[in-house]
């Protein structure tokens, strides 16, 4: 005998569709804090409330024992970070990118938190004092109260995501007693870098990665909806120049294209600018990140093998320790 259906076959079908999609979905987010922790390992994890909000917070050994001398590979020994009295060493922050807030580019995820966090494996290889900062409401803490979808879609850049990691990071270098500090972002983390810095006033460098400098003109590009709500680095006055900027764009990258980038880049003083023509937007920053350590630690740019499109107006030596 045939069967028929209840629901028109084909309506039943594609609802059957979406279901599998949306358990795919599911399954795909359940756990990004999980592997953001497998990532972690040997760090300290800890929580830091700033503003109402949790920060996650992992950290290196140098920076849990900041008192003391630090441990240097041979090709490091001789960086001027290593004849600085322990209070004097600059404290190294790392800020990823913006994750995955959404999936097919319609669906807001759950859990923003990324499933591949570069910034925590690249402090893996720093040798100075670090910590990882976590935004609000990412790394497991998306339901927290307060927490809400726009922080990780339109609002990711906001005021109140900008001013709970500054308050967290002061927070931190107090406890480090660091006087200094270097901010490290990649992708969004490189907006955040930006804005953070203009905040902070112990900042003596800032380094992007394929750093979304424009979020505006980037939504533009992309057709991708305004984020409305967020602070935007092109829109803001240009940094402090006794701030030396590193910005480094491959020129592979189709998720931050580096001509998006280029005029923030062009309009801050004390900017540098490396292109790297094989790079795409998660790859390959790995290889060159012992070199780049290193060139900003002696600020010699020379020592990194990208290609130079701006040059800093101010000598590597000109705003000197503070």
């Amino acid at each position: 005998m045939p069967r028929f259906c209840h629901v028109p076959c084909g309506r039943r079908v594609g609802i059957s569709l979406l279901v599998v999609a949306l358990l795919l979905l599911l399954a795909g987010c359940a756990n990004p804090t999980a592997r953001l922790d497998a990532v972690g390992r040997g760090f300290d994890r800890s929580t830091v409330t700033a503003n109402g909000f949790r920060l996650t917070v992992f950290s290196n050994e140098r920076y849990q024992g900041s008192g003391t001398p630090l441990s240097r590979d041979p090709d490091v020994s001789r960086d001027r970070d290593a004849t600085l009295p322990p209070a004097d060493i600059p404290l190294h922050v790392y800020l990823e990118g913006d994750g995955s807030p959404w999936k097919w580019k319609v669906i807001i995820t759950p859990d923003p938190t990324p499933r591949q966090p570069l910034m925590l494996s690249l402090m893996g290889r720093d040798e100075a004092p670090a910590v990882y900062v976590g935004r609000p409401c990412y790394n497991g803490t998306a339901l927290d109260s307060g927490c809400g979808m726009k922080l990780w879609t339109s609002e990711r850049y906001s005021e109140s995501v900008v001013a709970s990691m500054a308050l967290a990071i002061r927070r931190l270098a107090a406890q480090s007693g660091a006087t200094q500090l270097r901010l490290f972002g990649h992708s969004g983390g490189g907006t955040l870098a930006m804005l953070l810095a203009a905040r902070l006033p112990a900042t003596v460098d800032v380094v992007t990665l394929a750093g979304n400098l424009d979020p505006d003109a980037w939504t533009r590009h992309h057709g991708y909806l305004a984020l409305r709500g967020s602070l935007n680095p092109a829109n803001e006055p240009p940094l402090d120049p006794s701030i030396r900027q590193w910005h480094l764009v491959g020129e592979a990258d189709s998720v931050v294209p580096p001509a998006i980038t280029r005029p923030l880049i062009e309009s801050q003083e004390n900017a540098i600018g490396l292109s790297f023509p094989s790079f795409t937007h998660g790859c390959c920053w790995s290889r060159i990140w012992p070199s780049l350590l290193r060139a900003v630690v002696s600020r010699e740019p020379g020592r990194l093998p990208g290609i130079p499109f701006r040059q800093a107006a101010l000598p590597a030596d000109a705003r000197g320790d503070r």
